[in-house]
C-alpha cells in the first residue's frame, strides 16, 4: 500500500476486517477519519486518502481537477484491488470516490463492494451549487463556517486560517471545474448518505446516485447538517458496518 497516499487509521485490524477506503471533504486530510476509524476498529480496516497540498504533503503541487485526482488515486489503488474493498467518500470526496470507481471498473479490476456516497449531490452535467464558490478568500471562508464542522470553527484562528485556506482554494478550484461525462452506470451497490438539515444537498436530490447504479441501493439520512458525521460517528460507524456485512 503506498503510504503516502493512504494512511491506516485505527490501529491494526482484525485479519478477516473488510477494508473501507476514504475520501476526504474540499479542504480536509485523512486525518478527518480518525475518529470514524477508531468508531470501526477493529472489526473493519479504514485507509484514508491524503491528497496533496495539505498537511505532511503541503509543499507538494495539489491535484488541479477531480477526473485528475480519480486517475491518481485509481492508480495506487489498483494493486490493491485483489482484496474485497469499499469507498467511502463525503462532499467532494463522495466525487473523488465515485470518479476512482469508474476508472477501476474501466481497467477491468475488481470493483468495490459498495460505494458510500455522503453529502453531496448526484453527478451531473452541470457544477453543483456548492461548487461554484469564487476563487475569493472572503467568499470560500464564508461558505465552509455556514457549513458548519470543525473546518468552520478553526478558520477563526488566523495562523490556522493560513495553513487551510491554499487547500480548500486549490479544491474548491477543481470542484468548480468538475462536469460528469456520461457513461454506464457502475455495477455496485450505493449507500447515500445525508445530514437532514444539510444546506447542500436535500435528501431528494441525494437519491439520484442511484441512478448512477444498475445494483440495488438505500438512502440514509443522519440529525445534523454538512458534518452530521462529527456528531454522529456511532450512528454512521454502525451504517458503515452494516453496509459492508451485507
Amino acid at each position: 500500500m503506498d503510504s503516502t497516499w493512504f494512511r491506516r487509521l485505527g490501529g491494526q485490524p482484525a485479519g478477516d476486517a473488510p477494508r473501507l477506503v476514504c475520501f476526504p471533504h474540499a479542504g480536509g486530510a485523512a486525518s478527518a477519519y480518525r475518529t470514524l476509524a477508531m468508531a470501526l476498529a477493529p472489526d473493519v480496516e479504514v485507509l484514508a486518502v491524503q491528497y496533496p497540498g495539505r498537511q505532511d504533503r503541503r509543499a507538494e503541487e495539489p491535484v488541479a481537477s477531480i477526473t485528475g485526482l480519480a486517475e491518481v488515486v485509481a492508480d495506487r489503488l489498483a494493486p490493491e484491488t485483489s482484496r474485497p474493498y469499499a469507498l467511502f467518500g463525503h462532499s467532494m470526496g463522495a466525487a473523488v470516490a465515485y470518479e476512482t470507481a469508474r476508472r477501476l471498473g474501466g481497467r477491468g479490476l475488481p470493483r468495490p463492494v459498495r460505494l458510500f456516497l455522503s453529502g453531496r449531490t448526484a453527478p451531473s452535467p452541470r457544477p453543483g451549487r456548492g461548487d461554484r464558490i469564487p476563487d475569493d478568500q472572503e467568499a470560500i471562508v464564508a461558505e465552509i463556517r455556514r457549513l458548519g464542522g470543525t473546518a468552520g470553527r478553526v478558520l477563526h484562528d488566523p495562523e490556522m486560517l493560513e495553513m487551510v485556506l491554499p487547500p480548500l482554494r486549490s479544491d474548491y478550484t477543481a470542484l468548480r471545474g468538475y462536469t460528469w461525462e456520461a457513461g454506464p452506470p457502475l455495477d455496485v451497490p450505493f449507500t447515500v448518505l445525508v445530514g437532514s438539515g444539510d444546506p447542500l444537498v436535500t435528501r431528494s436530490e441525494a437519491a439520484r446516485w442511484l441512478e448512477h447504479s444498475t445494483a440495488p441501493g438505500e438512502v440514509l439520512t443522519f440529525p445534523g447538517g454538512h458534518f452530521y458525521l462529527e456528531d454522529g460517528v456511532r450512528e454512521l460507524a454502525d451504517a458503515l458496518e452494516k453496509g459492508l456485512g451485507g
